[in-house]
């Protein structure tokens, strides 16, 4: 029992261990097995066409096979082209849905939506209108070659989206909104891109040049967290527009990466920013709803498909090792989508203990490389390595020089390593010690990792001391994240102690004398269990150590009492035990014999009752010979007839009150015919003596 709680304890630790690392790991299956469930179609439909578009470009980019049956979803597609009132919005995400799915469009539906995107830009103030019809011909551009979507004036839309950008690098989303925003800047971004992607001619370059100063001033106005990834958060004071971190820095990506596919200008952004951008969106996790995902999923790939910089993670399978399994340093590094990375050299830098100033015990190593796991390994940790927490710095190097220019790798990355190992636990003992003269009473050895029954004896003049030693593999003194000591009253009072340490030595002394109060004058036994703990312990353990009886005097009158103990609801509310019933043994019955002559018994006055009636002479001469009278004396004969037959009933199988409640029944209609046939017979017998 005690070895099942302690590897609990175990556990716990373990779950810390991974709570408190600060790792980024590429999309992995996890995602994927996520994607499938978020975008679950209800009814063979994912809801909107925007909705339907996040679900297919999602699948699209973790190459999901297994989509579902959209059998409709390209001719809701054309549909909603072809509708006059259909929104800006509705049209834009109709053309991105048909984009993946290749939905068959005529070039009349093409060339109809385009002169209605055409019409919007001469006169559009505002920039989702702008957004949409300008991602809208791009779209169309894409899918058809039969139309032309060129804009003749996209130096002066250029310009108008251009004079909605404010002097911080954020744009507003019309000439009439005051107000100022990062999701806004994205948008304006992508569209600008659209607008140089579809211009007839050269777009002005100074145009070009002040937009790169924007994005310069819009990345200052970047936030960080303390794990080295950044972001954009929406400072918005209309709430009804305001966007989270993650919607706002996906929206910026968005913007940046497609702004940048289209002008042959550098950027120059700082390679850790965009490194810090994915690592915001790695940080995230799985994301719970579909939203998020999405713009994870699709920002990610916008970083690893950009021609700004494209970020490589360096992930650890595992930041926990043994020095008992003798494991292996292992480092991959790819991109955010888990793709292979180019060839790179990985180093670990420097690898020094947490919280201590003890100079760096590894320095300057290039780890291995095998080809077939792409994993860069370090063969084995140095001798010098004890159990304990580290941080590892680790660099990446690039093979070829070029690739400096298009991948961006961070510098050095720290993380958090947990090196865990068996700790050995010696010269444990446990003493009853005189309190005047501090001899020795009664003295027991202990061992921990086995069974132990200690049995002890003390009055509240005598002290309890255990005493035990912890040392790390490498003969270091150890001191683990929790020491206790827990005394448990057979009342299930229970008292805890932490255990001091001094070097490598732990020793408890209880002094039972200046204890009564806080053990409330309970004398009696008294379980001893230690408790030992720590993240990097691989053998952390909660031993019950025996017992020891106590002789306490006796509570003075205002002395407090015990605090009344939480019943178990087991007890109380579990299965009660199960009752055992022995029924009483039936009677013994008579012969059937004796039966069936008491039967005959009970007929007999029927009998009589018969030939009584033949005796006087009984006859029908007075029964009713019309038809309503007749008809009463028949319902009423019936009716009597009913009533001896629930008689019979109630005998064989029906209750008592289904026999009342039929009887009140059929009573109510014999006094109803009965008073019907009765009073046509007093109406005859008076004509026949008046005759």
């Amino acid at each position: 029992m005690a070895r099942n709680v302690g590897g609990f304890l175990v556990l716990i630790l373990a779950i810390s261990i991974c709570q408190a690392v600060a790792t980024f790991q590429p999309i992995s299956d996890s995602h994927r097995s996520a994607a499938l469930e978020l975008f679950a179609p209800i009814d063979g439909s994912f809801g909107s066409l925007e909705e339907t578009y996040e679900a297919l470009k999602t699948f699209e980019i973790l190459g999901i096979e297994k989509k579902p049956d959209l059998s409709t979803t390209c001719p809701l597609v054309v549909e909603n082209l072809g509708l006059p009132s259909a929104t800006l919005k509705d049209l834009f995400y109709a053309l991105r849905v048909s984009g993946i799915l290749k939905c068959k469009i005529n070039e009349e539906v093409f060339e109809g939506i385009t002169s209605r995107f055409l019409a919007v830009l001469n006169d559009a103030s505002s920039l989702l209108d702008l957004y949409y019809s300008i991602g809208s011909l791009v779209l169309i551009k894409d899918q058809t070659s039969k139309v032309d979507v060129l804009l003749n004036d996209a130096d002066g839309i250029f310009h108008s989206i251009k004079a909605l950008s404010q002097s911080d690098g954020r744009w507003r989303y019309s000439s009439n909104n005051p107000e100022s925003s990062t999701f806004a800047a994205g948008l304006a971004l992508e569209t600008l891109a659209g607008v140089v992607s579809l211009a007839s001619s050269e777009i002005d370059q100074s145009m070009i040049g002040t937009l790169k100063n924007d994005i310069v001033k819009l990345f200052d106005s970047i936030e960080r967290y303390d794990d080295g990834s950044f972001y954009f958060d929406e400072k918005l004071v209309d709430a009804r527009e305001h966007q989270g971190p993650l919607s706002t820095t996906s929206s910026v990506v968005r913007g940046l990466t497609a702004f940048a596919a289209v002008t042959s200008a550098n950027l120059n952004l700082p390679g850790d920013k965009v490194l810090g951008l994915a690592k915001f969106f790695l940080g995230i996790g799985i994301p719970g709803n579909a939203k998020d995902l999405f713009n994870q999923i699709d920002s990610l790939y916008c970083l690893e498909s950009n021609r700004v910089s494209i970020p490589l993670i360096l992930s650890l399978p595992a930041t926990v090792l043994s020095l008992t399994k003798k494991d292996q340093l292992k480092v991959r590094v790819n991109t955010v989508l888990g793709s292979s990375a180019p060839p790179v050299t990985v180093k670990l830098m420097q690898a020094f203990r947490t919280g201590s100033k003890d100079a760096s015990i590894i320095e300057s190593q290039e780890l291995n490389f095998d080809p077939e796991s792409t994993v860069h390994f370090l063969d084995a940790l140095p001798k010098s390595v004890d159990i304990g927490n580290y941080m590892f710095v680790f660099e990446i190097v690039l093979h070829d020089p070029e690739h400096k220019k298009v991948y961006a790798t961070g510098g050095h990355t720290r993380v958090p390593i947990f090196v865990t190992g068996v700790i050995k636990v010696d010269s444990a003992e446990i003493a009853v010690l005189d309190s005047d003269l501090g001899s020795i009473e009664a003295h027991q050895k202990l061992d921990i990792a086995g069974e132990n029954a200690v049995s002890l004896s003390a009055n509240h003049l005598q002290k309890l001391r255990l005493s035990f030693q912890l040392t790390t593999p490498l003969g270091h003194s150890f001191r683990p994240h929790q020491v206790f000591l827990k005394l448990r009253h057979e009342t299930k009072v229970e008292h805890m102690f932490v255990v001091a340490s001094s070097g490598k030595q732990f020793e408890i002394i209880l002094d039972f004398l200046g204890l009564v109060e806080k053990f409330y004058y309970l004398s009696g036994r008294y379980d001893i269990q230690l408790t030992v703990g720590d993240a990097v312990m691989e053998n952390s353990f909660l031993a019950a150590l025996g017992h020891v009886e106590l002789d306490l005097p006796e509570p003075p009158e205002k002395a407090t009492r015990p605090p009344p103990q939480p019943v178990d609801a087991y007890l109380r509310y579990g299965p009660k035990a199960e009752i055992s019933h022995i029924f009483r043994a039936p009677e013994q019955r008579p012969p059937e014999e004796l039966s069936l002559a008491f039967l005959g018994l009970t007929l007999l006055p029927f009998i009589g009752f018969l030939v009584g009636l033949l005796r006087l002479g009984v006859n029908l001469k007075n029964f009713p010979r019309s038809a309503a009278p007749a008809t009463f004396a028949i319902l009423f004969h019936g009716g009597i007839a009913g009533v001896l037959l629930l008689y019979v009933l109630f005998w064989l199988k029906l209750d008592l009150f289904t026999t009342l409640k039929t009887l009140g029944f059929l009573g109510v209609f014999l006094i109803f015919v009965g008073h019907r046939i009765l009073a046509h017979l007093a109406s005859t017998s008076a004509k026949l003596k008046s005759a």
